[in-house]
Parts: C-alpha cells; sequence; structure tokens
C-alpha cells in the first residue's frame, strides 16, 4: 500500500468488508484523483483504486488485486467519459508507466494536480484555502534527463519504461517527452546493444542526458559489469550519432565507480543568465522550459541581503543565481560529482562568496545560524524528514523556501515546520512534469 492509500483508507472512515476478488467485473463512478494517477471510486462502500481514473468517469473496471480495505482495478471501457478527457497521443500510454495524465487536457491536468496537492496538505493536517496557481509546461520535448530500462524479452531487447505497476519493460519508438535526439540516441543504443548480446546482458538501465540548446548529449549505462568488462561498451558510441559522451557504472561495493568511455560526460544550461555544467550522473531539473520560472519563484520570495543556507544544493541551480544577490551563500549536498559542478560554476560566474560544501544535510548542525539566514531546501521526493525539518526551524531563519516534488512528504514536512513555528505564506505549483502524476511545487514558509 502507498502513502496515498493508506491517506485514502484512514481508520475511522474504512468501508466496511466486501468480498471482492481478482477478476470480477465492477461498474463504479470515480470521486476524485489521488496521488500517484489513480482515481478513487466505491463499490458497496469499498474503496476501488483505479490507475488513470479520471474524476467523474463512470467506468466498467475489472479487479486486479485486493487488500485489506481496498481494491485495485483496471480499466476495461469508459462508459460516460469525465470534462476533459480526450485521446492520448501516444500509442504506447495505455500501457505505459511513462505518463499518467495524457487523457486529460492541459486545463484539467492542472486542476487535477492542484486538488491532489490540496487534499495531501489537507490529510497532513496543513490546510490551505487560498487558490494554488500552477504554471503549465509544453507537453512534449520538456525532458533533458531520462532513465530507460532494458529488458531481454523472447522478441528481442527492449528499451523504455516500465509498465503501470510492474517490471516489464514497454519498448517505445518514440517517447514525446523526450527531444528527437534523445529518442534516436536511446533507439540507436538498444539497437547496438541488440547486435552485441554478450555486451548486451550486463546493461540494466540508460541515463540520458541533453544541454537545453541541444548541443550536447550524454549517455551514461548502468552495468553489471567489472570496470575492465564495461570499457567494451566504448564501441557503443561510435553507432549513435550525435552523442557528446559516452559513460558506464561498473563494479561492486566501494569499488563501484562511473567511468568516461568517450567524450565529455557533462550537458550544460544557461539559467537567469549563469551558465552551468552539470554531470550526467549529477542531478538537475529535467524541464527545459520551466527552469527559470522556478529559480525566479526561489528568488522572489528570498529576501536579498544576509546569508543563504542552500541545501541539497545540487550543481548550484539556486545558490548561484541567489549569490548575485546575497552577502554569503552556504550550500550542502552529499553527491561530490555535484559539488564539483557547482564550484566550477561558481568559480565561472566569479561568485566567490558562493560556497557548496559536500556533506549531509544534517550536517548544518555543525554550522552556527547567521543573523536572519535565508534557507533554501530542495530534497528529493523522499522529502526533509522530522529531523532536518526540526534542525532547520531551531535555527529560527528569517525565511524558508521548500521546493517539493512530492505533495505527501511536503504535507508531512509541513506539519513538522508549523510545529516548529512555520506556517506557509505563499504556495506555487510548476508543472514541471507535465502528463505525469508529479508535481512541483514552491512554498514560502515565515514564522507565524
Amino acid at each position: 500500500m502507498t502513502a496515498s492509500d493508506e491517506d485514502a483508507v484512514s481508520p475511522e472512515t474504512a468501508p466496511p468488508r466486501v468480498r471482492l476478488r481478482p477478476g470480477e467485473v465492477l461498474e463504479v463512478l470515480v470521486e476524485r484523483a489521488v496521488y500517484r494517477g489513480q482515481g478513487l471510486a466505491r463499490h458497496e462502500g469499498q474503496v476501488v483504486f483505479v490507475p488513470r481514473g479520471l474524476p467523474g468517469d463512470r467506468l466498467r473496471v475489472r479487479v486486479a488485486s485486493v487488500s485489506s480495505g481496498y481494491v485495485k482495478a483496471e480499466i476495461e471501457q469508459v462508459l460516460a467519459p469525465a470534462a476533459g478527457r480526450v485521446d492520448a497521443r501516444c500509442p504506447h500510454f495505455a500501457e505505459c508507466g511513462g505518463c499518467a495524465y495524457q487523457h486529460l487536457d492541459p486545463v484539467a491536468q492542472a486542476a487535477l494536480k492542484q486538488a491532489v496537492l490540496v487534499d495531501a496538505l489537507r490529510r497532513a493536517g496543513v490546510p490551505w484555502d487560498a487558490p494554488i496557481p500552477v504554471l503549465p509546461s509544453p507537453p512534449e520535448g520538456w525532458r533533458t534527463r531520462a532513465t530507460l530500462h532494458l529488458e531481454h524479452a523472447r522478441e528481442g531487447l527492449r528499451l523504455g519504461f516500465h509498465r503501470e505497476a510492474s517490471h516489464q519493460v514497454v519498448d517505445i519508438e518514440r517517447c514525446l517527452q523526450l527531444s528527437p535526439a534523445m529518442t534516436a540516441a536511446a533507439r540507436g543504443l538498444r539497437d547496438a546493444l541488440a547486435a552485441r548480446p554478450g555486451l548486451a546482458r550486463g546493461v540494466r538501465d540508460l541515463e540520458l542526458a541533453e544541454s537545453f540548446d541541444g548541443r550536447k548529449l550524454v549517455a551514461s549505462l548502468e552495468t553489471s559489469m567489472d570496470a575492465r568488462q564495461a570499457a567494451g561498451l566504448a564501441v557503443l558510441a561510435d553507432a549513435v550519432p550525435g552523442l557528446t559522451g559516452l559513460g558506464a557504472t561498473a563494479g561492486e561495493g566501494r569499488r563501484r565507480r562511473f567511468l568516461l568511455l568517450r567524450g565529455d560526460p557533462h550537458v550544460d544550461a544557461t539559467v537567469h543568465g549563469i551558465h552551468l555544467r552539470a554531470h550526467v550522473q549529477s542531478f538537475f531539473q529535467a524541464n527545459r522550459f520551466l527552469v527559470d520560472a522556478l529559480v525566479q519563484a526561489v528568488l522572489d520570495r528570498t529576501p536579498a541581503g544576509g546569508t543563504v543556507l542552500d541545501l541539497y544544493a545540487g550543481v548550484g541551480l539556486f545558490a548561484l543565481p541567489l549569490g548575485r544577490r546575497a552577502d554569503e551563500v552556504r550550500g550542502l549536498e552529499i553527491s561530490p560529482r555535484a559539488v564539483e559542478d557547482a564550484r566550477v560554476n561558481a568559480e565561472a560566474a566569479s561568485l566567490t562568496h558562493v560556497r557548496i560544501h559536500q556533506g549531509d544535510v544534517r550536517d548544518m548542525a555543525h554550522w552556527p545560524p547567521r543573523p536572519e539566514e535565508r534557507v533554501i531546501l530542495d530534497p528529493p521526493r523522499t522529502g526533509a524528514g522530522p529531523e532536518v525539518v526540526r534542525l532547520l526551524a531551531a535555527r529560527r531563519p528569517a525565511s524558508i523556501v521548500y521546493v517539493s516534488c512530492d505533495p505527501p512528504t511536503l504535507g508531512r514536512d509541513l506539519k513538522g515546520f508549523a510545529a516548529g513555528g512555520y506556517v506557509p505564506s505563499s504556495i506555487a505549483g510548476f508543472d514541471l512534469f507535465p502528463d505525469t502524476f508529479h508535481l512541483e511545487t514552491v512554498v514560502h514558509l515565515v514564522a507565524g
């Protein structure tokens, strides 16, 4: 059961038991959307989760699995469509787990994502009554970063995303999220590996990274090989025109490392006039269209001057633009590779008062708080967590800007901040992942 499932079936509202079995066919009306692209319906009081069911859909569904308190079902027929339901643009949509809402028009999609966010906050005990604007993104070619999976099937080598709720790979000829160049590189690498089954057996995943302007394109292969075996993958670069870098991750345990096989492992982007390089394995926001707007939102909510503490700093996406208006920026980032990128970026921008340190964000406990400190918090999907929230609130910063990509963990952390005396003053959404169930959210927290 996922966190969203647990929220939807709370003990005080748990329905009476209904004896449903896998394979049974039901007719249901979807009441509302819940996180992870599912619609919530009920059958004789029993909660039914329907992937890709939209609020207002009347559906014929087949029960796929039965758990304590809820069942999951798959759509067999749309009997009456919800407002905003459209035909999906991608032929793989019905089976591929890469998109959740491609069958919903952009206006309705933004409203649905806002409703899911508000519901997640309410369930966490952080009610929010004001409208939450959601900035849309062009729905195609937005990705500059992607991880694709490989699977050895009877009919040949598959490369793509996993099927819904499965580890089976859907072989995709064209993904609308990717640029034509990224799609061509993925297909070229698949075909080159298919022609070399001895090499292909040791490759699990493919990471792709592209510069915003399309001038650089880097591929990294996740392997089960040792370094000597992985070196043989360099031959693949010749089969894929347009790659400016090729690497592989190989080895076991502490010896596991990234090997550069050909070219340069970095891509780049210009954000707010600042050049940023990022290694193919460094985290960087994937949407080429909305990064400037996201950074601007953080700038607008961070008072100028003073000292900024940037946690989960990455390659300096927020730290460097903030460095132009702050007296000092101190950052913490756990990835040594991203820290190296950030330091190169700061030096290139002549921002010597921006310093990114390698370490866990909890290391901030060793840094005395500065007067009128400003904090930027951009954690992974797991959120910051109770310990980090407590440490931050105890510093009594003048301002906290929380950048989240996961509504349930955001709600959990905002509840913790409220206990520490910090409440939201503004919330804005950015659809950095159009057609998926993800939503980026920027929250400005102030002492309440």
